[in-house]
Order: structure tokens, then sequence, then C-alpha cells
């Protein structure tokens, strides 16, 4: 009896592992909950997509290499193609030891080491204006980030003219320095107004940019580069009030005000650029923006615009003359019918570096501008008008499938699937193609009367035709179409043809 029950439950084990093994044999190239390229039930696959009864590092569609992101010099090891295509990447066979754009080397900025791509290393370049020392004899992180510890910064003390001395500078520099009669000693992390080194160069309320950074410095009396500009470590005649900030290279993290955009702030000078603020002269002219000492401050990189104001780095979509309200999602569209009146376009808007600019989007309408908010900060794009084929879908589903077109089905129109964001052409033009696009909705009602004996006319056919609201309807359905029908131009003027 044992027997039996043990052999019923293990066929009872092994049927169910078969049949969840024939549900998981499939490879999705998308799931019906959007991720791509999963092993699962076939039920759980998109039809829209490739399905295959195998796994996924089986199929051409699916399988395993590295995507590059040609803009940042990045590589991701066993990334499948389809992920790598909608993350606008660059995908290859081979892992990254294989390919040579993800090859490491040693990138030497300045003062600082990054061991990263060649791709990577231009990008650090061009971000902070400086050249660059690509190094690909160097074939470890170790030995990248040891290998720039000779340019790291401090105390270079000598006599000069019968003077101690001081220049803030490298330990190859200190090293080369060639002072007639005198030797140079090297205090790595150390200003040159600590007082330790009993040097001529000591504290004062001047400051300074350096290029390639956000924040305010302050300078010695010697000239030489100290801390970031903190408003409490002097006095009003320029003397230390905390002698070990003046002695010492402090991090910015050390600083006044860390992890703040400190945006025209009078004390402290620890501005950084992805919050809003960098390193500018101060405006004269503006009493909020002079700093307490030092002739420079975190300028503060936001915008007005309109009377809002928006981050250094937000972008809008511009509230453009005769265009439709501003998209924000699928879920949130304007209404095609409003606005996009004749020569009107959308427009992007950019907050850069306190400063407005105008991105318009292409002309025609031929893109619309798309917004969206993640948590107070703007964001917006141009992309493309999906309108081309509105007006021949038949269906409802086909008409508004967002993945295809950009088309709204309207049950009251002759056309019933319109556009939802009226595109422009040159309609003025005789070859142009207005006058087929615009043909489209171009219908024709005959109404029919019946004439009593007393002689009063009666309708009895399309007698919905008669009256402004069935030329208002049918008018709608041209606008629709684009610069078709009776439409204002985008600064309100009606055209020059009155015909009725």
């Amino acid at each position: 009896m044992k027997k039996i029950l043990i052999t019923i439950i293990l066929g009872i084990f092994l049927v169910s592992m078969i049949s969840a093994v024939g549900e998981a044999s499939y490879c999705c190239e998308r799931t019906n909950d959007g991720a791509w390229c999963q092993n699962s039930p076939e039920d759980s696959c998109d039809d829209s997509y490739k399905t295959a009864p195998t796994s996924c590092e089986a199929t051409a569609y699916c399988r395993l290499g590295t995507c590059i992101d040609s803009v940042e010099g990045t590589c991701m090891d066993n990334t499948p193609g389809k992920i790598c295509e909608a993350e606008e990447g660059v995908w290859k066979e081979g892992d990254t030891d294989d390919l040579e754009q993800c090859q490491l080397g040693c990138c030497l900025i300045g003062d600082q080491a990054a061991f990263v791509t060649q791709t990577s290393c231009k990008r650090l370049s061009a971000k902070y204006g400086l050249e660059t020392n690509y190094r690909t004899d160097i074939g470890s992180e170790i030995v990248c980030i040891a290998s720039a510890t000779s340019d790291i910064k401090g105390a270079c003390v000598f006599e000069k003219e019968y003077e101690i001395t001081c220049s803030f500078i490298t330990k190859n520099e200190c090293d080369k320095l060639n002072v007639e009669g005198s030797e140079t000693t090297f205090y790595l992390d150390t200003l040159c107004s600590a007082e330790s080194l009993e040097t001529n160069c000591g504290s004062s309320k001047q400051t300074t940019c350096v290029d390639g950074r956000d924040e305010v410095y302050f300078l010695d009396t010697c000239g030489n580069l100290a801390n970031i500009y903190d408003a409490s470590k002097v006095d009003s005649d320029g003397h230390a009030t905390d002698q070990n900030y003046w002695a010492e290279i402090k991090t910015k993290g050390e600083s006044c005000n860390s992890g703040e955009s400190n945006a025209d702030s009078a004390t402290c000078g620890s501005c950084d650029y992805f919050l809003g603020s960098t390193c500018r002269d101060y405006d004269r002219t503006e009493d909020n923006r002079r700093p307490s000492f030092g002739d420079y401050i975190c300028r503060d990189l936001s915008c007005t615009y309109e009377g809002k104001r928006y981050s250094h780095g937000e972008t809008w979509c511009a509230e453009a003359a005769g265009t439709s309200e501003i998209i924000f999602d699928k879920d949130e569209e304007a209404d095609p019918l409003k606005e996009n009146l004749a020569g009107s376009r959308y427009s992007r808007l950019v907050c850069y570096n306190g400063e407005v600019n105008v991105e318009p989007c292409a002309d025609f309408r031929q893109e619309v501008c798309i917004a969206s908010e993640i948590e107070g900060f703007s964001t917006a794009a141009c992309r493309v008008n999906m309108w081309q084929d509105c007006a021949s879908q038949e269906d409802e589903d086909d008409c508004e499938n967002t993945d295809k077109r950009d088309c709204k089905w309207v049950d009251s129109y002759t056309v019933k699937c319109v556009a939802k964001y009226s595109p422009g052409f040159n309609f003025w033009e005789a070859e142009g193609e207005a006058e087929d696009l615009c043909g489209a909705a171009s219908t024709t009602c005959i109404v029919t009367y019946e004439k009593s004996l007393g002689g009063s006319k009666e309708c009895v056919d399309n007698c919905e035709c008669i009256g402004q609201g069935w030329e208002d309807k049918m008018n709608e359905a041209c606008v629709s179409i684009g610069d078709c029908g009776v439409k204002d131009n985008y600064l309100r003027y009606e055209g020059y043809n009155d015909e009725d």
C-alpha cells in the first residue's frame, strides 16, 4: 500500500514538473507586461512580437551581447539586442573584453584620474574643458589612480630673496622647480597659508574662480589657491578665524553648505553646477548678489519665464500662439480641434546657465512637444507627429494605436479617424499635397423638399444638413486633417478668401 502511495505521489510530482517546464518554455521577445526577452508561458507573450518555444539564449532576436552607449562611452555585458535598441544603444556580439570600443585605459584630467573608455575620457574632457592624457598602457584602475598622485597639489616651500615663500603646485612641479640657492620642500595636502610652514603667505579675503571647477575659492596673500570660500573663516581684515581651514586642504564635503546649490549666497562659495549654480563674478547692479568678501559668487543658473521659475537644465513646452494645449502624456492629450492654426508650430524651451533658449520643433507641426514632470522638475522633447495615415483607418482600434500613429476616432464626422495634432502643409502651392489631403474630408449633402398643393415646402430627406450646425461640424472634420476648411492663422487673422 505504501509503495502504491509513494508511486502515485511521485507520479503527480513528475507531472507537475513537466507541466511547469512546458508552461515556461517559450521566449517572449516582449511580454504582455512590457518586459523584453523573457522566458515565460506562451500566454504571457505579446502577440505583436516574436515568440519561440525555446529559451531566449537560443534565439536570434534575444541573444546576449554587449550594449554600447556611444555618447557616454559605457559598455554593458549580457544585454539582449532588443533591450539595447530600446535604450538607443549600439549592440555588438561578444563580451566587452573582445570589443575595441569597450577597452579601458587611464584618463588623466588635470589632477584627477579615471579608468574608463576613450569615449568616456573625451566626454569628461569636454565637460570640464580640460586637456586629457589617455594612457592605454596602464591596464588597471589601481595603477591608474596611483599614477595621478604625483599631480596632487600641496605646499612647495622655498627661499626667495631672503624670504621663505610658497607656491601651491603639484609635487612634480615642485621637484622640477629651479630656485637659485634654495632647495624646495613639498608638503602634501597642505596650504601655503599654514602657520606651521612659517612662510610669507597668509589668509586673505580675496577670492577667485578656477577653470573646470564650480566653486568659489579663497586666495592667500601670495595669490595661491586655498579652500572653498566661506566668509566665516576670515574677519573683515582678512585674518584667519579658523587656522585649520587655512592650513589643510578641505574637500567639498567638508566645506560650507555641502550638497546645496548656494546660489546667490553672500557667505558660501560651495557652488554646484548640477544643482543650478557656478562660480561667476557678481553683478554689481544687484545688491542681493554681492558677496561678503571678494568679487565672485555662486551665480544662480535658474531662469524666470512668464512669471514662473525654472531650474537650470529644465525643459518645457512653449505655449506658442496657435498650437494645441501642452501635451503631458498619452492619457492627457490636447484637443486637436481647438488650435493648431495655420502657421503655428510647437517649440521646446530650455533653461541653461540662467538664460531661456527656444528650440523649435519641426515646421508644419510635423513634430509635437511632449512634456512631463518628475518631482517638480520639468522635461520636454520634440517628437514626430504620426498623422499621415489617419484618414485611411476604418477601425477605431487601428486608428488609436498609439504605437503606430497619432490619431483620434470621432464618431460624428464623415472621416472617422482624424489627426490628434493636425499638421500643416503648403496649402498655397498649386502643386502641393493640400488639395488631396483636404479633399478627404469633402462631403456633399443633398436635401430633398416636397411642395404641398398650397405651395409650402417641407424637408423630407437629409434635413440634418440644413443650418449652420451641420456646416460647423463638417468644418471641424476639415480642420482636424490639417490647414483645411475655414481656419484663422496663428495670429488670429482670417484668410483673404471670403467665399461662403
